[in-house]
């Protein structure tokens, strides 16, 4: 009888390799409208579907659902928010892309106080929809089949990054806490994907980084005042490392710089914080991937800082009709 174990050890690995990209890289756009766990970004294999599913547990002195973080002096916010999406991966002028949509829900509640006003508030719902569009400008072309997908190595890469968010989400114009902003904003960014070392499963290890800045429009009718935002600059930094083929680890890093707000033309403080965290994932199955998380400002011991702590868990789930063929293979 011919033995057919070393044809189905190669494929098995083969499935390994792909899924693991499928299920841990560029199909999770950003989550929680504000930081992306590592290693969302690397690019995977054309024509890939995912659907993400993020919670997120945060408190601090700022509006979780506004990527604005604007400080509001002693107040406690406490939030649970939820994003589900769907995300696409193509190949577009034979770079790797992806387009992406997130709707972000949940409920928050907490103290905060406004022109001289204290408001004990909460509110849930849906907040504003979120388009994303991502495409490689530096490194290996798209990932078109499974050979690609066998040579492929990041090396050094670099990404656009595009967000758009609509103000269609549950929006009360009486109180100030809301998961709606009721104003336009987005993202520009350019998300980096530095390989350093061999890229075999088990053994790969990144540095990434995600430069950005988030753009906000007015809000002319926050309880009946006019709110607006400077642009914010935002960094991401992010050392990878496979602690087995299925299970890595990461350190976190953020800092957030500008964003200075203002209700009426009376301007408040920019920010200038930073923030340290840890992310572990595993992938469960084929198709199914977890990873945890927990992030907190460490600058924030005056009043008018930023102070904010998050506890994370993302779920996604991806699948590609070559990948399910290649199951049947096994």
């Amino acid at each position: 009888m011919r033995n057919n174990k070393g044809p189905m050890k190669q494929i098995a690995c083969l499935w390994l390799i792909v899924a693991t990209m499928l299920a841990i890289g560029a199909l999770c756009p950003q989550q929680t409208l504000a930081q992306v766990p590592a290693r969302f970004y690397w690019d995977t294999l054309s024509d890939a579907n995912a659907v993400p599913l993020i919670v997120k547990s945060m408190s601090g002195n700022t509006n979780p659902f506004d990527p604005s973080h604007t400080v509001t002096p002693g107040a406690s916010f406490d939030a649970t928010l939820a994003l589900g999406g769907y995300a696409r991966t193509f190949s577009l002028f034979d770079r790797a892309a992806m387009a992406a949509v997130l709707l972000p829900m949940g409920r928050i509640s907490g103290d905060v106080t406004v022109a001289g006003k204290t408001f004990n508030q909460s509110t849930k719902g849906f907040g504003d929809p979120m388009l994303e569009f991502k495409i490689n400008v530096l490194g290996p072309p798209a990932q078109k089949n499974i050979p690609d997908v066998l040579r492929y190595e990041p090396g050094f890469s670099v990404n656009l990054l595009a967000d758009l968010s609509i103000p269609i989400g549950e929006y009360d114009n009486d109180q100030p806490l809301n998961i709606g902003q009721n104003r336009w904003y987005g993202r520009l960014g350019m998300p980096v994907v530095w390989q350093l070392g061999p890229w075999v499963p088990g053994r790969r290890t990144t540095l990434e980084f995600l430069p950005a800045v988030w753009f906000f429009g007015e809000n002319d009718d926050y309880v009946g005042q006019t709110l607006k935002a400077d642009p914010l600059f935002q960094l991401d930094a992010h050392l990878t490392r496979d602690l087995t083929e299925r299970f890595w680890g990461a350190i976190d890093g953020t800092w957030y710089y500008g964003g200075k707000a203002s209700i009426n033309g009376v301007a408040g403080e920019q920010l200038n914080n930073l923030g340290f965290g840890l992310t572990l994932g595993y992938q469960i199955n084929d198709n199914l991937s977890v990873t945890a998380g927990y992030l907190s400002t460490v600058n924030d011991s005056d009043p008018g800082d930023l102070q904010m702590d998050r506890f994370m868990v993302s779920l996604t789930y991806g699948w590609h009709t070559m990948m399910e063929g290649m199951r049947r293979l096994k």
